[in-house]
């Protein structure tokens, strides 16, 4: 717990620095920054060699943060989260008070709420959502474990998440669109 919070701490300061960090998450490692923060997300797609039109995840913690980030969200939205035997992320409609670049093109964003404790604790100090991609070049596989992770990809964060490290992850979220005219369809399963 002492471990837990301490972590914490340390990746909070880097990210409201700027910074970007390499974390543990509920599902695979991801790189994450403060997802309000232009700048640090042009350090993720740069790192990543991956072009800004190609959108991010973004994590929250719960109901309040969520609406912050978007006004409108559908109710089957609230059913797939309840009903969601492993975590799944969702893609909605007209997201506000985020960085323009992490937003998609087609003016949506993908959102996941998490309740793993590291990601928990750090979103509930940042009060902001935080940016979670996959720890690989862009192209590359997605890795499963920490020691699956890329020399590149570790000396190109400002901070390592000392946490987890030995959890192995089969697969990542399940990605599910909801559009606000209330249309669903499954990205990934």
């Amino acid at each position: 717990m002492e471990n837990l919070n301490e972590e914490v701490h340390k990746a909070f300061e880097i990210i409201k620095e700027g910074g970007i960090i390499l974390y543990p998450t509920d599902t695979v490692w991801g790189i994450g920054c403060d997802a309000t923060n232009p700048e640090a997300i042009a350090k993720i797609y740069k790192l990543k060699q991956r072009e800004e039109t190609k959108s991010m995840i973004v994590l929250v913690n719960g109901e309040r943060m969520i609406y912050n980030v978007f006004k409108e969200i559908p109710e089957v939205a609230w059913q797939i989260i309840d009903l969601s035997e492993k975590p799944t992320t969702l893609i909605l409609d007209q997201p506000r008070n985020v960085a323009k670049n992490i937003i998609a093109t087609d003016d949506t964003l993908a959102v996941r709420l998490v309740k793993e404790p590291f990601c928990y604790k750090l979103l509930e100090r940042m009060k902001k959502p935080l940016v979670s991609t996959s720890a690989n070049i862009s192209g590359a596989t997605t890795p499963k474990s920490f020691k699956e992770i890329s020399p590149e990809i570790i000396k190109g964060v400002d901070y390592v998440v000392n946490l987890h490290r030995e959890k192995i992850c089969q697969n990542p979220s399940t990605i599910i669109k909801l559009t606000n005219d209330s249309q669903v369809k499954i990205i990934r399963k």
